[in-house]
């Protein structure tokens, strides 16, 4: 038994899914990101509804992410975003498809194929166009194209980049220039090839603000968990957080939680007590009524400080027992309004969840 749940719904995720691939032409293949454990949902759990909704590829951050998932027996191809400087064995043995950032991570991958005795495998050539993260850059494009020519079993399988800023309309004409470039280096590389990889640029926000260029696959990522940077109502949420009441005590005075910050005063207050804490991502600065969660169809506030395990919102005047439901995020409060507090993002909010919150898929 678990003291806490996040319910992922099934049917906001195809919600979500099907208003960015509406977007896109039916020849555009769409990557879902998995990686971070799924944003923090359940990185098996995810893989699985988005294989099942019919997406193309999955995108995962190191090996072990994509290696977990084979495992778990999903059968979509997997894109390795970092693989690293020494899991090119690894990747090959679970045949995952990793980024290839350097002239040096293309040779150590050759050196891997070629001990395996493979002739060809997919890979993924990361330019950097702006982001200046990770990637090669234009002026490395000779380089890189004699290490390919010397290595024929590394088959480019897409050309991609990142966008920096496209969820920013003041960032709009480098946005532009960074699609350009991309353009012009994916150009160039496939000039010196006889075949012609994918290209992909385009995230979330760039498949809803830069649709012209979606190219032959796009990357979703937030957008599947249910954030957008133009217009969060056509989005669902992707999953609740939620917690039962164990205890709902009547105070006549005195104070509440550590440090003494939940006063009560002379006229009382009724305290329910939440089984969640700092320790599964209940972050302590929404302490102190900072935000109001949800229970029995009322918004109320914490009280006191967040304690590693445990959390206390104000019920007076609402009926309220132990067993009953509060929601941490979901429908209301929307994840944004925990992000806005603490002067974040969703993403955040997300992947802080602990892995002791127990992740059910519903409906």
């Amino acid at each position: 038994m678990r003291h806490a749940q996040l319910r992922i719904s099934k049917k906001n995720l195809l919600h979500n899914f099907n208003f960015f691939r509406s977007k896109l032409s039916s020849s555009t293949k769409l990557l879902v990101l998995v990686k971070a454990n799924g944003y923090g949902l359940g990185d098996v759990e995810i893989a699985k509804l988005s294989q099942e909704f019919g997406a193309d590829y999955l995108g995962v951050a190191f090996p072990c992410e994509g290696i977990k998932l084979k495992k778990a027996g999903i059968k979509l191809p997997i894109m390795v975003l970092t693989p690293g400087v020494d899991n090119f064995d690894e990747i090959i043995k679970y045949h995952l498809e990793p980024s290839i950032i350097t002239t040096q991570s293309a040779i150590d991958m050759a050196a891997a194929l070629k001990r395996a005795s493979i002739s060809h495998y997919p890979v993924h050539i990361k330019f950097d166009t702006g982001m200046q993260r990770v990637g090669f850059d234009i002026t490395m494009l000779s380089e890189l194209k004699q290490v390919i020519k010397e290595n024929p079993s590394l088959k480019i399988k897409s050309f991609f980049s990142h966008l920096a800023a496209a969820d920013e309309a003041k960032h709009d004409s480098f946005t532009r220039e960074q699609i350009e470039t991309f353009c012009t280096m994916a150009n160039e590389m496939t000039a010196s090839l006889s075949y012609m990889p994918m290209r992909h640029i385009l995230n979330s926000s760039g498949i809803e603000r830069f649709t012209y260029a979606q190219m032959d696959m796009v990357r979703l990522g937030i957008g599947i968990y249910g954030t957008s940077y133009v217009d969060d109502k056509k989005l669902k949420p992707a999953a609740s957080f939620v917690a039962p009441v164990i205890q709902v005590k009547q105070t006549t005075g005195g104070t509440v939680g550590y440090g003494r910050h939940g006063v009560v005063g002379s006229e009382g207050k009724k305290i329910a007590t939440i089984p969640v804490g700092y320790a599964d991502g209940i972050d302590r600065h929404l302490s102190r009524g900072s935000i109001k969660f949800m229970v029995n169809g009322t918004l109320v506030p914490t009280i006191g400080n967040i304690c590693m395990d445990s959390f206390m919102i104000d019920v007076t005047g609402i009926d309220v027992a132990p067993g009953d439901e509060v929601t941490i995020f979901g429908d209301s409060p929307h994840p944004s309004e925990l992000a806005n507090v603490l002067k974040t993002i969703t993403y955040e909010i997300f992947t802080s969840i602990s892995q002791r919150v127990e992740r059910v898929v519903v409906d």
